[in-house]
């Protein structure tokens, strides 16, 4: 058996090179979690017992997504281990994605690993804290590199035709960008709906759905067509791929169900918890987080329309705030994996992702991937 711990600032060697620093240095991080101030503390256990088809021979690779540290959310520790013949962290890709690769030498052997991560996380709220009171978009925005490419069309989510069209109709002569994020964030959280028939979190192919006219699907495929026409109408901006952690707090009293749930220990099964976000950038001041996909979902799970008071009050909080008893893994959309997949590029690495002699598994059923999501928050 192989291990391997990683505290904070901690980095590897691998035989495939130096591997981007898993951590972000951060030796102030408190050992107290205090939820009036959105600060929380969760232990998320993932556990992979992969089980080839059978008949299957040959090399078994594994690619689990990680966290990023952002200013909202920091992996205080992270440990695995398993039966791998070797595993390693990386972060060489095109979105920075960062990734725990494993792989066995024959589907046929005992294939394990877990996979410890405590995580603290803090609400992100900058249009409830007022911090854009005084903003003033600059005459000509521009933008840094790493910006920039969240402007550009993926496979799945062009900026022009139907998609240009239909921003265009939205924002009308509006030319402010934070008003343009708030017409285009009414618009779809209000007309597109949550189709629980989707399968996993949805593929997020705009044009497809806008064409079809039937705005339904689940968060992928919503907060996918937010972020699109934002980049349509020339304002920077992605979805990021997570999972929910635990019960909501803020949103909580909206819904017990649509924003994640806990047993009075805090524990909770979150192995079908992925959710995807969306956040916009302004040149000026920088990120801000989005989510008209939840509140199709709190519609959907209460059983209410778009007026609703409860509805418009979670309408209202997840444009410019995310309540974070959810952590995000990525940005990636339509890319690589590193190390390389044989089935490339990805649409979106929100899900753990494995291949059997270069054929996937259906990461979507956990139950034939073999995989289980535990989280505890610290109480």
């Amino acid at each position: 058996m192989q291990r391997r711990d990683f505290l904070k600032g901690a980095a590897i060697l691998s035989a495939a090179g130096t591997v981007m620093p898993v951590l972000a240095a951060s030796t102030q991080a408190s050992s107290m979690v205090d939820k009036a101030c959105g600060r929380r503390r969760f232990t998320l256990t993932n556990t992979y017992q992969l089980v080839a088809p059978e008949g299957s021979s040959g090399v078994v690779k594994l690619w689990v997504p990680l966290p990023e540290n952002t200013a909202f959310q920091q992996v205080e520790k992270l440990n695995f281990s398993g039966t791998y013949q070797d595993a390693y962290i990386s972060a060489n890709n095109h979105y920075g994605a960062k990734t725990l690769f494993a792989t066995w030498p024959d589907a046929k052997g005992k294939m394990t690993l877990t996979l410890e991560l405590v995580i603290e996380t803090q609400d992100w709220e900058p249009l409830k804290s007022g911090e854009l009171s005084h903003y003033r978009a600059p005459v000509k925005p521009e933008y840094p590199a790493e910006v920039a490419i969240y402007l550009k069309p993926t496979k799945h989510m062009p900026v022009d035709g139907i998609v240009k069209q239909t921003a265009d109709k939205i924002v009308g002569k509006e030319t402010e960008p934070l008003k343009q994020a708030q017409l285009i964030y009414n618009w779809v959280s209000a007309n597109m709906y949550r189709d629980n028939s989707v399968i996993g979190c949805g593929n997020g192919d705009v044009a497809a759905i806008l064409e079809s006219g039937k705005l339904g699907g689940k968060c992928t495929d919503i907060n996918s067509v937010f972020v699109a026409l934002m980049r349509a109408v020339g304002v920077p901006a992605r979805e990021m791929f997570g999972i929910r952690l635990g019960q909501a707090i803020k949103m909580g009293k909206y819904s017990k169900k649509a924003f994640g749930s806990a047993d009075e220990k805090g524990v909770a099964d979150v192995t079908g918890g992925q959710h995807c976000r969306a956040m916009f950038y302004l040149a000026g001041y920088g990120w801000l987080p989005a989510d008209p996909a939840d509140v199709t979902k709190m519609r959907l799970t209460e059983n209410k329309e778009h007026n609703d008071p409860a509805v418009q009050a979670v309408n209202d909080y997840l444009f410019g705030n995310w309540e974070m008893n959810w952590v995000g893994f990525n940005y990636g959309r339509d890319f690589d994996l590193f190390p390389a997949a044989e089935q490339t590029p990805l649409n979106n690495f929100g899900y753990p992702y494995a291949e059997v002699d270069g054929d996937p598994v259906n990461y979507y059923e956990p139950k034939v991937f073999a995989y289980d999501y535990q989280s505890s928050e610290q109480r």
